[in-house]
């Protein structure tokens, strides 16, 4: 079938992306989904920093490819062997698909899919076919999903079922921002009731991350970053105190407001400059989490005498050390009850074709979380 999709050609081209455009909207072709595979007709699709990630070249990505992985929509077609969804049913991606075989997965530890991860980094769906070409010439597909198009085919390890009543505009956080963040502070910290919370950044992630970490009944939830409306949206969503990233006193009054420095610090910016600021705000004996995807070539200077003199811990947190199927309907029942407004988050609904400005908007720092609406 033919759809209309957004494809990147070329990376890391100049700001403002209205003017240089880095994604085209262009008419593709979609192959019928295989065995194990999914037609899903996309209904909203989020701009995350990781697909700002693929167009700035920060994480670099075969060419030409459809991009966009945090999205809902509704299944069109049921390839063989599915047998647990069917037409109608509604979706939500997950960008890291599952193959429920391999040693990370049977362990209950589908982020570290290893065969999800060699496709993600192939640029094909789970188990290497490829549904979208152009002109007779293959299209690789982002992380498996490819949201930022009419429809999509993916591996029905690249989908979790959802309730029909959830807006399509919300359920799509739940792919990507709610169980990387929230799953941040529940799975990967395990947050505890009383704990001391710093977080570094506040896009989707680390908002998400401050949500996750006030549902867990944290005493003090200390916002940090760059621009001074997101730290004020940080105090709306539950923060006890923010501090901005350029104030040269930082890590000190961050250490003298919880008595030393935070139980946990969470690095959400993607930057070795957020992850040494988390650092150095944590306390003796905690714990600094990182989500966020700097550049390959990113290094972070540590002091060796001081993780063990200290006896700190340092984590990678990857889909929020997340079971999709698990947790993104707990998630989604905590929103409902009030304990996670993600809602707040949503910061303006676009149309495909101004998703150019849109990532203008998302580079500028001065929002959290713009949805394409298909």
């Amino acid at each position: 079938m033919k759809i209309r999709a957004a494809v990147i050609r070329n990376i890391g081209l100049p700001q403002p992306y209205a003017q240089s455009r880095p994604l085209n909207i262009e008419e593709v072709d979609l192959a019928p989904p295989g065995e194990h595979e999914l037609l899903v007709q996309i209904k909203a699709a989020g701009l995350c920093h990781s697909d700002l990630s693929s167009i700035n070249g920060d994480r670099p990505r075969q060419t030409p490819m459809v991009l966009g992985h945090e999205a809902a929509g509704v299944v069109a077609e049921v390839g063989k062997g599915i047998t647990d969804l069917k037409v109608d049913d509604h979706v939500v991606m997950i960008f890291v698909p599952s193959c429920g075989e391999c040693m990370p997965c049977k362990e209950g530890f589908p982020a570290r899919c290893e065969p999800g991860h060699k496709a993600n980094g192939a640029g094909t769906l789970l188990g290497g076919a490829m549904r979208l070409s152009q002109n007779g010439q293959p299209v690789y597909h982002h992380v498996g999903v490819s949201a930022f198009a009419e429809y999509a085919v993916v591996n029905r390890g690249s989908v979790v079922k959802v309730d029909t009543t959830l807006p399509f505009d919300e359920a799509a956080m739940f792919g990507c921002a709610v169980l990387t963040g929230v799953g941040a502070a529940l799975n990967t910290a395990k947050v505890f009731a009383g704990a001391t919370v710093a977080v570094v950044g506040l896009g989707g992630v680390g908002l998400n991350a401050l949500l996750g970490a006030a549902a867990a009944g944290a005493s003090q939830l200390i916002a940090i970053d760059v621009h001074d409306d997101k730290l004020a949206l940080a105090q709306q969503l539950g923060a006890t105190a923010v501090v901005n990233a350029k104030d040269a006193d930082l890590v000190q009054k961050v250490k003298d407001m919880t008595n030393g420095g935070v139980d946990f610090g969470f690095e959400m910016a993607g930057s070795v400059q957020a992850m040494e600021t988390a650092y150095r705000v944590t306390r003796r004996g905690g714990t600094t989490v990182t989500a966020g995807l700097p550049h390959p070539d990113a290094r972070w200077a540590l002091q060796h005498v001081n993780l063990t003199a200290e006896e700190r811990t340092i984590k990678g947190s990857y889909v929020g050390s997340c079971v999709p199927p698990r947790d993104l309907p707990r998630y989604v029942e905590m929103y409902r009850r009030g304990h996670l407004p993600v809602n707040k988050l949503m910061s303006a609904h676009l149309t495909l074709d101004q998703i150019n400005q849109g990532f203008d908007a998302l580079a500028s720092g001065h929002t959290v979380r713009q949805m394409i609406m298909m």
